[in-house]
C-alpha cells in the first residue's frame, strides 16, 4: 500500500508530466449511497464506478494503478481561479 506522501508525490509527479493520462472524475457525480458515521458502522459512500476500475483494484497487486480520493479545500479552489498572486505561489 502507498503511503499518503507516496501518493501525493505520484499524483504530482502524474499531474505535471502526464496529465492527459490522469482520470478524473467527482465523486458527487458518482455518488450512489452515502451515510455518516454511527455507533454501529463508519461512515461510507457508495460510488459507481467504470468495470476497469473495479478490475484493477481487485487485480493483481503487481499491476495495481493507484486511485486516490482527492479533496481541494474550497479556499484552494477560490485561488485557482484569482489573477492575484500571492507569496508562495510562485512558480519556481
Amino acid at each position: 500500500m502507498n503511503s499518503p506522501d507516496s501518493s501525493r508525490k505520484a499524483l504530482g509527479f502524474a499531474l505535471e508530466k502526464y496529465p492527459e493520462r490522469v482520470e478524473v472524475a467527482p465523486v458527487d457525480q458518482l455518488l450512489i449511497d452515502s451515510a455518516r458515521q454511527n455507533a454501529r458502522r463508519p461512515a461510507y459512500l457508495k460510488l459507481a464506478v467504470p468495470d476497469e476500475l473495479v478490475k484493477s483494484l481487485k487485480g493483481s497487486r503487481a499491476s495495481e494503478d493507484i486511485v486516490l480520493l482527492v479533496r481541494i479545500p474550497k479556499e484552494v479552489q477560490e485561488r485557482a481561479d484569482s489573477r492575484i498572486v500571492l507569496p508562495g505561489e510562485m512558480e519556481r
